[in-house]
């Protein structure tokens, strides 16, 4: 197959460096001028990158401190780094694209308790000790819900949790005590500390001290002696077992490549865990205080600062 100008332009928007597009016009002389068809910018740029762009019209910011150009032709921005749902507006109203937006607490307090559905994930706080909420609808737009997130709804009776929902920070639950009832589209585990969600990453929760229902069932809490991680799992999330005490030994399976922080913090009786050699991301303070750390800091493949506190 040979490749063409539009072939070349879509392999070309992955590039890391502007290097990469320099040492292609260089190297092969019919994809010379490739830079030049871009109207838009697939990499960050800074003034001796800017002026290989000539012909861009929709600026992409990639990161909070990207260096912007309103030079040219440029009429509208994209902006990649998360913002607030207040920040999206204004920007909405510029003509501006958000692709990344966090509903605040501030966000809350100012627009309401309905989640809009352009935003993306909730942040730390964002609902916190809001006294009047007793249900809530998470829009199948959002991916993650920040620690401490409902801290505090004491009147909170119900939530529905969808499987978008890819990561659930620390304390998210913390004095719900009006919390008894929980639907998860995709429940893979109850155990007596944690609630068990989600392929193919395995994220859970801690169990709110008065749920009673879960999924329209009374909730059966079963021992975590033991636990096997299913194949199709792929990376075990932020806190995944954080603070499970009764966890003696774990299977992770080869098609996990990635711990998140803190994954075993905690698990003081956990024993035995095989590292299959496909991890090749390990959270900071994966193993920390767990009833293996003494043995796992002998594998050199594990990074120091696995065993640090989180």
């Amino acid at each position: 197959m040979k490749l063409g100008y539009n072939e070349i332009m879509i392999t070309s928007k992955y590039f890391n460096d502007i290097k990469d597009f320099i040492n292609l016009e260089i190297g092969i002389k019919r994809f010379r001028g490739n830079i030049e068809r871009f109207h838009f910018n697939p990499i960050p740029l800074d003034e001796y990158s800017r002026k290989f762009f000539p012909n861009i019209e929709t600026f992409h910011v990639y990161g909070y401190d990207d260096e912007i150009f309103n030079d040219g032709k440029i009429f509208k921005y994209v902006i990649w780094y998360l913002v607030s749902y207040s920040k999206y507006l204004k920007e909405k109203e510029q003509g501006n694209i958000c692709k990344n937006i966090e509903y605040t607490e501030e966000d809350r307090w100012k627009y309401g308790n309905t989640i809009p559905s352009e935003v993306k994930s909730l942040g730390a706080w964002c609902f916190n000790r809001c006294k009047s909420l007793t249900t809530i609808n998470i829009p199948t737009t959002i991916s993650k819900l920040g620690f401490n997130c409902f801290k505090g709804c004491t009147l909170l009776k119900s939530i529905d949790i969808p499987t978008s929902i890819t990561k659930i920070g620390f304390n998210c639950f913390e004095e719900c005590l009006s919390l008894t009832s929980i639907n998860i589209d995709n429940l893979q585990f109850i155990s007596k500390e944690r609630i068990f969600m989600n392929e193919p990453v395995l994220i859970s929760t801690e169990i709110p001290k008065n749920l009673q229902i879960i999924n329209g069932k009374n909730i059966f809490k079963k021992d975590i002696n033991e636990f096997i991680v299913p194949s199709s799992i792929t990376k075990l999330g932020y806190g995944c077992f954080y603070y499970c005490y009764s966890l003696k030994s774990i299977n992770i399976p080869t098609s996990v490549s990635k711990l998140g922080h803190c994954c075993f913090g905690y698990c003081s009786s956990l024993k035995s865990i095989n590292i299959p050699s496909p991890i090749t991301s390990f959270g900071r303070g994966c193993f920390y205080k767990c009833g293996c750390e003494e043995e796992l800091m002998k594998n050199e493949t594990i990074p120091r600062n696995c065993f640090d506190e989180w």
